[in-house]
This record gives structure tokens, C-alpha cells and sequence, in this order.
């Protein structure tokens, strides 16, 4: 079974910029998300990591206070703002959501570094 591993890093909101995010929404996502995709040999798991604190100043910020990995796609810590690029709604599980799945499924298409000067995610620099 292929696992997919979510960090949560602590966040301190500095500025104005708010998010209503309650912690006690983490455990049913993860468990409603292995539920739906039980069937497709993968394990989504997640952890906090209260040692590290991030500023969190806007949406962004706070994407990229989640880092994702999985090691059996080949992808150490990733930020999930680098996995899913923009967001269209701001709506945080529904990109983590987006997020995991693209490692799960297609972690192809998560552009290496450097990829966003690239035409495409192949890495050929055309």
C-alpha cells in the first residue's frame, strides 16, 4: 500500500490575514478521504508538527505551512501550495484534498523546480 503523509506546522496568523481553521476538522477529513479511496491501495496519513511555527500573512502563507510527502512516489517535503499552485476558492480542504490526490495519482504532474520556466511538466526545456 502506497502512503501519502500530510504535515500540519504550527501557524502564527501576524497580521490581519485570518483563516478559519479549526484543528479538530483534521482527523474526520483524513478519515472520510481513506474511506473514498479505500479501494485504491494508498494510506493518507497525517501529523502536526508543533516544533515548527510559520507566519502565516495570506492564503499562500498557509499552503505552504502544510507539506505533503510520499516516499513511495518519490517525493520528499513538498509545501502543498508547490503541489497545487494556485487555488481557485481558498477553500483549504478542498486543496489539500486536490493536493494529496495529485501525489497519490499523478505526481508527474507536480512541476519539479524550475518547472513553472518550463512549457510543461516533462522536464525536456522546450
Amino acid at each position: 500500500m502506497k502512503t501519502v503523509n500530510v504535515v500540519f506546522c504550527a501557524r502564527d496568523f501576524c497580521g490581519e490575514w485570518q483563516y478559519p481553521f479549526d484543528e479538530n476538522t483534521i482527523a474526520p477529513f483524513f478519515s472520510e478521504l481513506n474511506s473514498e479511496l479505500s479501494g485504491c491501495g494508498v494510506l493518507f496519513k497525517y501529523e502536526h508538527q508543533p516544533n515548527i511555527t510559520l507566519r502565516i500573512n495570506g492564503y499562500g502563507d498557509l499552503l505552504n505551512s502544510i507539506r505533503v510527502n510520499s516516499k513511495d512516489n518519490g517525493l520528499s517535503s513538498l509545501c502543498l501550495g508547490q503541489i497545487i499552485g494556485c487555488s481557485p476558492d481558498a477553500d483549504l480542504f478542498a486543496d489539500l484534498k486536490r493536493g494529496v490526490r495529485r501525489v497519490a495519482f499523478s505526481p508527474e504532474s507536480i512541476p519539479p523546480p524550475g518547472g513553472d520556466e518550463l512549457c510543461h511538466n516533462c522536464g525536456c526545456g522546450c
